[in-house]
């Protein structure tokens, strides 16, 4: 079981590659779009700007949409997830994956005026089943670093609240996110991405 690690300047490689490591996923980065034909899954990272999935060319996001055709699952990370929207309005200029419906806004802080951007330990709320929250607690916390977020829709799994209520988690069919940083956020976050993994080595295993 293959997980390509997509590096396009944006993304703490170290720490994701490191979680994964510790669960034993093996882990490629690909230094070209071509190098996903092998993979059994892609994970997309990021911090930052938006702009820098600018890098994310019109031959990534070719390779990695081929990739989900051929069944495999897809993870966004943080900006990695808010480039799985149709774009976000910290670079209108620069479109998104739009393989989950509606755009990255900027988190206001609410009536409560909170300040942004949203750093810190937050929790959970889940409304419905999903594979990559598969026994975690209700109302689990995990950690957040982000001033931008997507909208709640129908792909959400799980939503967190910080003067508003933004997505946290999205699954919808192979599509997966994570506006957190599961790598930062305990047990929680190691059990999410194990989670993932599971779906990957059963979507990969050889039919029987």
């Amino acid at each position: 079981m293959r997980i390509a690690l997509v590096d396009y300047g944006a993304g703490n490689l170290t720490s994701v590659k490191k979680a994964f490591a510790h669960l034993g996923a093996d882990l490629v980065v690909p230094s070209s779009p071509r190098d996903l034909d092998g993979a059994d899954a892609v994970v997309v990272p990021g911090v930052g700007h938006f702009q820098a999935t600018r890098s994310l060319s019109a031959e990534w996001r070719a390779a990695i949409r081929a990739s989900l055709d051929r069944g495999r699952p897809l993870l966004g990370i943080c900006v990695g997830m808010q480039w799985l929207y149709e774009g976000s309005t910290e670079a209108p200029d620069c479109e998104g994956l739009g393989v989950i419906p509606g755009r990255c806004t900027r988190l206001t802080g609410g009536t409560e005026h909170l300040k942004v951007p949203h750093v810190g330990w937050n929790t959970l709320a889940m409304p419905r089943p999903s594979s990559l929250l598969d026994g975690v607690p209700a109302e689990a916390s995990v950690y957040f670093t982000h001033s931008y977020a997507g909208p709640v829709n129908t792909a959400t799994a799980a939503s967190t609240e910080y003067g508003e209520r933004f997505a946290a988690v999205v699954e919808q069919d192979l599509v997966m996110g994570l506006q957190f940083h599961p790598e930062k956020s305990g047990a929680t976050g190691l059990r999410i991405l194990d989670n993932f993994l599971r779906r990957v080595a059963a979507l990969a295993a050889p039919a029987v």
